[in-house]
């Protein structure tokens, strides 16, 4: 029978109790975080903006007819264009919301995707999508989709046609080339809004190819249309996000 060994067991050393408040890791230091306040409905009916900058681009929408969102990813641009076409459509004082984002694949092929040309639309399209059932609720937004008070279409569709009474929203607009933006634009019709948001650094194009930040320097030498640049400290993702953005 084996011997027993004749070392003990230390005794477990006490831990002083930890600390669960979140570290804070914003370069700002901003303790905002969106999962402290848990909502009880299903879609928000207010959005406000986090920072100056979020602020201004939200007072630039209300003030210009055409506005022009520039920043990294995770700054709200997108979100916060999609939730004033919302608020402008529960005003009245649009008729309908059209949504458009070219179908460029973000550094690799996919190939041929299977089914309608929805379907094979809805990879593409679905971070507006999702946007927009934050801000509808899903069930509401196919009622809209539906009897197309709200339109989603890649902007290879956009060519010949003439807004009015609309909100427009063009995201990702650093994969459009400069011809192609020059052809959103003119699509603006009479009572109409624009929105177009885009980070030339995260094009998906071959370099020279974007068009976005050529278009947003030529136009902001104009009274009428408004050009916001957010930064990396605007984010309002992960507080990683703005770190690696400051690296990377």
């Amino acid at each position: 029978m084996a011997k027993r060994s004749s070392k003990t067991t230390p005794l477990a050393v006490a831990r002083p109790p930890q600390d669960h408040r979140p570290i804070p890791l914003h370069p700002l230091g901003v303790g905002w975080d969106p999962v402290d306040s848990h909502r009880d409905q299903s879609y928000k009916r207010t959005v406000r903006p986090q920072n100056d900058n979020q602020r201004r681009l939200l007072d630039a929408i209300d003030d210009h007819p055409l506005t022009l969102a520039i920043g990294p990813a995770g700054t709200g641009k997108t979100y916060l264009a999609i939730s004033s076409a919302v608020r402008a459509l529960e005003d009245g004082t649009i008729d309908r919301i059209v949504l458009s984002r070219p179908a460029v694949e973000a550094g690799e092929s996919l190939g041929y995707l299977p089914g309608t040309m929805e379907e094979k639309l809805l990879p593409y399209l679905r971070p507006l999508y999702d946007a927009l059932s934050d801000r509808l609720g899903g069930k509401r937004l196919k009622s809209l989709i539906a009897d197309g008070t709200i339109e989603i279409a890649p902007i290879a569709y956009m060519r010949g046609r003439t807004l009015n009474n609309c909100f427009v929203v063009i995201d990702e607009a650093q994969n459009c080339t400069y011809g192609q933006i020059k052809m959103l634009l003119t699509r603006l019709g009479w009572h109409s809004r624009m929105i177009i948001t885009g980070d030339p650094d995260q094009t998906d194009l071959l370099p020279g190819v974007s068009g976005l930040s050529d278009i947003a320097h030529r136009l902001s030498a104009l009274d009428d249309i408004a050009v916001v640049t957010l930064t990396e400290r605007d984010v309002v993702r992960h507080p990683l996000v703005s770190c690696m953005l400051a690296v990377l």
